[in-house]
């Protein structure tokens, strides 16, 4: 037969009992923070304004990304399927200079900042949900053969942010 637990047997399971319920209380539902009478978006490529080739595409690409793994929200393809449309324009990609080597002078690290407009759409009324414009994102990286980064590697890392970005403003407060 057990006996009843003492006031020090209590106290000793006080802190074994604050790690379970504060482990309880650690994760999240995704479907509380975006809005939920919807299920579904299409990405189409954003247009691109800029005269960067391809940066719609990998924008498309991270956004899909993006909505698949933070967001309750199935991305499909086509109107027809989907419950809201995420459009845009890429306004501008433009680089700056940030350090150059001192010995020789070239350039050592480049920042790509990638713009855009954007526009989240209920299909069924026409309403828009969300909206921004002039949101942008950047990326660093080293022009030299020595680390063998590329512009293509500052602009990657930029729409990866400015999808993320994107995403996080769908979210009911906005942000």
């Amino acid at each position: 037969m057990s006996r009843p637990l003492s006031l020090p047997d209590v106290l000793a399971l006080l802190p074994l009992l604050a790690v379970v319920l504060l482990l309880a209380g650690c994760g999240y539902s995704t479907t509380e923070l975006y809005p939920t009478q919807y299920t579904t978006v299409t990405v189409p490529n954003f247009v691109n304004r800029s005269n960067d080739r391809s940066v719609e595409l990998t924008l498309r690409e991270a956004l899909i990304k993006e909505l698949e793994q933070r967001t309750p929200y199935k991305a499909v393809s086509g109107t027809g399927l989907a419950d809201t449309q995420l459009t845009g324009t890429v306004v501008r990609v433009s680089r700056q200079l940030i350090s150059r080597d001192a010995t020789a002078g070239l350039p050592q690290e480049i920042e790509v900042t990638v713009t855009v407009d954007f526009q989240w759409r209920d299909l069924r009324t026409g309403e828009v949900i969300r909206s921004y414009r002039g949101l942008g994102a950047a990326g660093q990286f080293v022009p030299n053969r020595t680390v063998g980064e590329f512009g293509d590697d500052g602009v990657r890392l930029a729409v990866s942010r400015l999808a993320s970005d994107i995403v996080s403003r769908m979210r009911e407060d906005g942000w």
